[in-house]
């Protein structure tokens, strides 16, 4: 049985840590978490990678990707202070420009379809993909109205990196539970590749409907800071999976 990764997700915004839910981004407010201060991302930072025993974090740079800034700084004071953790950044990059900007960092860069643009994203896309090869990891964007991005992209896995993660942004800490159903029709197009769920975590149950569904880990971050999924329940939850494995 495959490794399931548990890895955290940190949204940053006016330079806060911020409560995403439901892909209202402007909507989102700094969060009130017992694991730190909003305007504390390290501290934050530290304390889910604590919870989770995660090698990766995810971070996404809201204001990036909305096009009002970005917080290079605060990530670059992550990527110092937490010297043994992989970040995985969300920018809002869309071409090899942006990327190269963030590249100092040494992060995973995460390409959403919502931020590609549909009239150039076959020549972007392309550029990526020989620039940074299987270092990259693809996030296929749903809302509530279906896929965010170009089709092509999700309809030809030909074009997809080793990592890819399936993102409903709608269900993001709604407390809904994960799109089960559309996870595995991504798991069934990538193959052999690695299909991280995101949106919507509640507990471990849904930890273990992701795992059941092919899935190769879950992006999570209100269940964390609402107590739904503890130190010792990600403990018990790999156990399992190790006796299962034996």
């Amino acid at each position: 049985m495959n490794d399931f990764a548990i890895i955290p997700a940190l949204d940053l915004k006016g330079s806060a840590v911020v409560h995403a839910s439901g892909g209202a981004r402007a909507e989102y407010r700094p969060i009130e978490t017992p694991l730190g201060a909003a305007d504390d991302p390290i501290a934050v930072a530290r304390a889910l990678l604590a919870v989770t025993g995660s090698a990766v974090l995810y971070i996404a740079d809201l204001d990036a990707i909305e096009g009002v800034g970005n917080h290079f700084d605060v990530c670059r004071d992550l990527s110092s202070a937490l010297p043994g953790s992989e970040l995985w950044i969300d920018a809002g990059f869309t071409n090899v420009t942006d990327c190269a900007f963030w590249l100092p960092l040494g992060a995973t860069l995460v390409i959403g379809t919502e931020s590609l643009s549909f009239a150039s994203f076959a020549e972007d896309w392309r550029e990526l993909r020989a620039s940074f090869g299987e270092s990259l990891v693809l996030s296929l964007d749903y809302g509530a109205e279906g896929q965010r991005g170009p089709s092509t992209l999700f309809a030809e896995p030909a074009h997809w990196p080793e990592r890819i993660i399936a993102m409903s942004l709608d269900r993001v800490g709604t407390g809904t539970g994960p799109d089960v159903e559309r996870l595995r029709g991504v798991v069934e197009q990538a193959g052999s590749r690695s299909v991280y769920v995101s949106g919507g975590m509640r507990n471990i149950g849904d930890l273990e409907a992701a795992a059941e569904a092919g899935a190769g880990g879950a992006l999570i971050a209100t269940a964390l800071h609402r107590g739904a999924v503890t130190q010792k329940e990600i403990a018990a939850f790999e156990r399992r999976r190790r006796s299962r494995s034996d």
